[in-house]
């Protein structure tokens, strides 16, 4: 079993601070939901777990399996098994998926992956996410729909096989279909124990079909509230204002992440400076 610490994380970005005292722990086998009005930090935790340069930790700890991850480069953190599915993919021009999978898994092992063997496990992450079979020589996300861009992330994400993934609101761009195919492949990761996960949404549908194990909400850059899957639905049907008055808390009306666009795919961290010159591959 791996497990991922976070203890009295506090974060800032341009000397705002944006995490406030952020307490979380997440094991393989379980699914967070993470939920809370926009612009209240969700993001921020995701990306700073992931080592984004923008984010600033000013205090508290980010442990994975008793190691420190904030002395970790972005590489090395996925290397060790995190993942994070972006909200907002970006294309990569002139590299193919399967150069850019190939080297990102060859990156995690000690011996290049055989030819056969890849496009076997390729071959099997298209047919269970249910892509289109040309994937394999499209340049990343390029020309890609906004749900094949976010279906591509878990393909990643299936080809990588990390311990903990974040996923930041994977489910917006999905049809019905799409999310349900979705949710399969990450519910079977999950319940074979192979995986924890930590889901940004603000849908129910969604967590209708992956059940979390734990729901958090955040405000203010704070984890407030802590439950089941059964706080999701109190969510969706009362939205956060009994949150507030329950806890007698207030929702900041001008906050705002500020670092929304992601450079990638975290995929891409674990491949570094292997993927320059790939074009010419």
């Amino acid at each position: 079993m791996s497990v991922l610490q976070i203890k009295n994380l506090h974060v800032s970005i341009e000397n705002k601070e944006i995490l406030k005292g952020v307490n979380l722990t997440i094991s393989t086998g379980e699914i967070h939901a993470l939920m809370g009005p926009n612009g209240n930090g969700k993001s921020t935790l995701l990306s700073t777990i992931m080592g984004h340069p923008k984010y600033e930790v000013i205090e508290g700890e980010i442990l994975f399996d008793g190691e420190n991850v904030l002395e970790m480069e972005v590489d090395e953190r996925s290397r060790v098994g995190l993942f994070l599915g972006m909200q907002y993919p970006q294309e990569v021009p002139g590299v193919t998926n399967s150069d850019f999978m190939k080297a990102a898994m060859n990156a995690r092992r000690e011996t290049p992956i055989n030819l056969f063997s890849f496009i076997k496990e390729m071959e099997k992450a298209v047919k269970a996410l249910e892509m289109k079979p040309d994937l394999a020589h499209r340049y990343v996300n390029e020309g890609f729909s906004g749900g094949e861009k976010k279906r591509n992330e878990i393909m990643q994400m299936l080809l990588l096989k990390p311990k903990i993934a974040m996923l930041d609101e994977i489910d917006s761009g999905l049809d019905i279909d799409a999310l349900r195919i979705v949710a399969n492949v990450i519910n079977d990761m999950v319940q074979n124990k192979a995986m924890g996960m930590l889901v940004v949404s603000h849908y129910e549908r969604f967590f209708q079909l992956l059940i979390p194990t734990h729901t958090h909400i955040m405000i203010d850059g704070r984890i407030v509230m802590d439950s089941d899957a059964s706080l999701v639905s109190r969510i969706d049907a009362e939205g956060y204002e009994w949150i507030e008055s329950e806890l007698g808390i207030s929702i900041p009306d001008d906050s705002v992440e500020p670092v929304k666009k992601q450079v990638l795919s975290v995929g891409s961290c674990a491949i570094n400076e292997s993927t320059k010159g790939a074009k010419n591959v």
